[in-house]
């Protein structure tokens, strides 16, 4: 992996956020949208003056702008660009090049969709994903996002706690670890078709470190429903960690006893472990932590323990020696 950064073509305008009853009005259409339409995707988050991929053009709005923080846990820092937020991503399924996923988008299919979470709970749950979103308060949570390969990003997502969601399928006492699977789609989704991973996608956490308030479902991001180069409809968030541990489009949630595998630690257990905490003092074997890269700005800045949560999540990892537990 690299240590990319954008072009100043790249930097975009950020965008206000419509109604949560927008929000949710688009998600119910979803589903016809997409059915109806090849364009459904864009249909769906277009507005006036933004482009074939859902962002929006240059020139209308102030870019970067800070948005009021709504919850304990909020980042005050600038937002990143929408247009960064959409069109710098990894995800493998849609290909490797950090605009493939946008490019691609199309290839996945949002609708239908549905979530399963079974093992260590006493209530299974079988979900549509728009029963899902209307269980829970919606809510907003402005994150720092880190990736592995040395960027970061300030990303306002919209969704709900996972512990809500597990809890509603009361976890049994056996219950240690909670596996997350992304959808099987290597017919539509280019880059399942390549073995640069063992496919589906996969990952996990520690029950304690699921049930933490910050991690996060995120169904919407800046207010829309997510693009499917973001994670459409479901993803993890969980922002202490790297951004890999952020699994898209999930579509199984099973909770286990044991430690479950996960596709890099798989693929490469030596540069990826199970924890993924940011840490400026673990260095990647292929190159230092200790900075990152805003997408946005000129210069590198110090990278921050747990990513900047360190005074809500180090205590989950007491006594562990985290150059071992990376």
């Amino acid at each position: 992996m690299s240590e990319p950064d954008m072009s100043d073509s790249e930097k975009t305008p950020g965008t206000p956020d419509p109604s949560r009853r927008d929000f949710l009005k688009n998600t119910a259409l979803f589903g016809a949208t997409v059915a109806g339409l090849g364009g459904g995707l864009e249909l769906l988050t277009r507005r006036p003056g933004a482009n074939a991929e859902g962002t929006e053009d240059l020139g209308e709005l102030a870019q970067g702008r800070v948005i009021q923080p709504v919850g304990p846990f909020d980042t005050k820092e600038k937002v990143t660009a929408y247009r960064a937020m959409t069109t710098h991503n990894n995800f493998y399924e849609l290909g490797l090049g950090k605009g493939d996923p946008a490019r691609h988008a199309a290839a996945l299919h949002t609708r239908p969709w549905t979530l399963r979470i079974d093992g260590e709970v006493r209530k299974p749950i079988t979900v549509d994903i728009d029963t899902l979103q209307s269980w829970f308060p919606l809510e907003d949570r402005i994150y720092r996002m880190r990736c592995v390969e040395g960027w970061s990003m300030v990303m306002p997502w919209f969704g709900f706690p996972l512990a809500a969601l597990l809890r509603r399928a009361d976890p049994t006492g056996q219950a240690k670890y909670v596996q997350f699977t992304a959808v099987s789609d290597p017919k539509n989704l280019p880059g399942q078709r390549s073995r640069v991973l063992d496919w589906p996608y996969t990952e996990g956490l520690r029950l304690d470190e699921a049930l933490h308030p910050l991690t996060f479902m995120a169904v919407g991001l800046q207010g829309r429903a997510l693009l499917p180069q973001n994670g459409a409809p479901l993803r993890l968030v969980v922002p202490w960690k790297y951004g890999f541990k952020g699994i898209k489009a999930i579509t199984h949630i099973t909770l286990t006893r044991t430690q479950p595998p996960t596709s890099w630690s798989l693929a490469a257990p030596g540069e990826y472990g199970f924890y993924a905490n940011v840490n400026p003092d673990v260095p990647h074997p292929r190159w230092s932590q200790a900075t990152e890269q805003r997408i946005g700005e000129s210069r590198r800045r110090p990278t921050l323990l747990f990513n900047g949560y360190a005074e809500q999540v180090a205590g989950l990892y007491k006594g562990m020696d985290l150059r071992r537990h990376f």
